[in-house]
């Protein structure tokens, strides 16, 4: 594999790394700017919004320039907003520095994406992808522990440095490491990148990220809880059984990757059936110490076997955009991410227990089974129509290919 993507991994980390570190740091955020936990939880909110909206939009707007170039731009925004962060002297410039650390994140990844799979042959670009997201999951590993501990210790400001830090040695890694390019994008320009996203299949396979994402958050949001009041144990060790959870979701980001090569329709409705059973079974699983540990590192497992099939199904269906719609499937998995919280919590309220977000999250995980299936029967449906074949082919044909398995 190019050193390349090791870059791009750098950079993923530093993005993992500042998007789940505010969970950690809400009661020390609200204690320094004397907010309530509540009101500093919008910071969390601030940095999704700020996905949604950059993702598509930088992916259209620079679609027509380097990719090379655009990484390092992004990364520098991302660099800007996180030492912002550092500085902003109350609330409301930290509020607004949250949302301009997210512009860029799902712009990079869409672009990466994009560059990853264009370094290597056809039967690796799910392997590509994969390891792109490496970095996304080893932060929940080491990247998000490590910040949580820095802004307990050295107050929380000193994450924001850090995570700055990581953001220019990515900067300096992706103008070491990846080639330069010409401007590979299509000519259409912004119009013409936003009608790709106007077909029924694209929509689908994006529903279908919103559905199956949004099973695991609407469990993982309300993880916590589970692992005291369910498993019994100690709130010490919850930031252990987290990470155990990154451990997992490297696991099946990996064997995901490994697995699309093969079969992507396979590998996408085999994590959607594994994530189903799992979080089916949170309420049993969480009935012992060992067994609840366990049931975090296979809700990781499960759920990340999905993602590198699922960016490359968006990036088939909208092939002559390709950066925007791969952005706009990280658009998707932040919209999960609060859409399955907010479902979840809707079972909590309603007096269902204290696991009944997994069984909530298991319908999601159904779900998007279905909207799959949906999917693949519109796929065949077109190709059985005299003429599409070719076309679809013309495209992108080694993931057609894929498809066929």
């Amino acid at each position: 594999m190019p050193l390349a993507l090791l870059a791009l991994a750098v950079g993923a980390f530093g993005i993992g790394t500042t998007e789940f570190v505010m969970m950690g740091l809400l009661p020390e955020v609200a204690d320094d700017l004397h907010i309530s936990i509540p009101v500093a939880g919008h910071l969390v909110s601030a940095y999704a919004l700020g996905v949604v909206i950059g993702a598509p939009l930088l992916a259209a707007a620079t679609a027509r320039m380097s990719r090379r170039k655009v990484l390092i731009a992004l990364m520098l925004l991302f660099v800007a907003g996180n030492a912002f962060s550092a500085f902003a002297p109350d609330y409301h410039w930290l509020l607004a520095a949250r949302f301009l650390s997210g512009l860029p994140h799902g712009a990079f990844f869409g672009v990466g994406a994009v560059v990853a799979t264009g370094l290597v042959t056809p039967e690796r670009k799910a392997r590509s992808v994969s390891l792109m997201f490496l970095g996304l999951t080893v932060a929940n590993i080491v990247g998000v522990p490590v910040a949580t501990l820095m802004g307990q210790h050295m107050g929380w400001r000193s994450t924001f440095l850090g995570v700055s830090v990581i953001g220019l040695l990515a900067v300096v890694s992706l103008a070491l490491l990846v080639p330069h390019d010409g401007t590979s994008a299509p000519a259409a320009g912004l119009r013409g990148e936003l009608a790709a996203l106007r077909s029924l299949p694209v929509w689908l396979a994006l529903g279908t990220t919103v559905a199956g994402f949004g099973a695991l958050f609407a469990a993982y949001s309300y993880i916590t809880p589970m692992l005291t009041d369910a498993a019994g144990y100690a709130d010490s060790s919850v930031t252990l059984l987290l990470a155990l959870f990154g451990v997992g979701a490297t696991a099946g980001n990996l064997l995901g990757g490994r697995l699309a090569d093969r079969s992507m329709r396979g590998t996408l409705f085999g994590g959607l059936v594994s994530l189903a059973v799992v979080l089916a079974l949170f309420p049993v699983l969480m009935g012992t110490a060992w067994s609840a540990a366990l049931a975090v590192v296979l809700l990781g497992t499960a759920s990340f076997v999905t993602s590198s099939p699922l960016l490359l199904m968006v990036m088939e269906k909208a092939s002559s955009a390709p950066s925007l719609a791969s952005s706009a499937n990280q658009a998707a998995f932040n919209l999960a991410n609060a859409g399955g919280a907010w479902v979840g919590g809707l079972a909590l309220a309603a007096g269902f227990g204290v696991t009944s977000p997994a069984v909530v999250g298991a319908g999601l995980a159904v779900l998007g089974l279905g909207v799959a299936g949906v999917a693949y029967a519109v796929d065949r449906r077109r190709r059985v129509v005299p003429g599409r074949e070719r076309v679809v082919a013309s495209h992108v044909p080694e993931l057609s290919e894929s498809v066929h398995h």
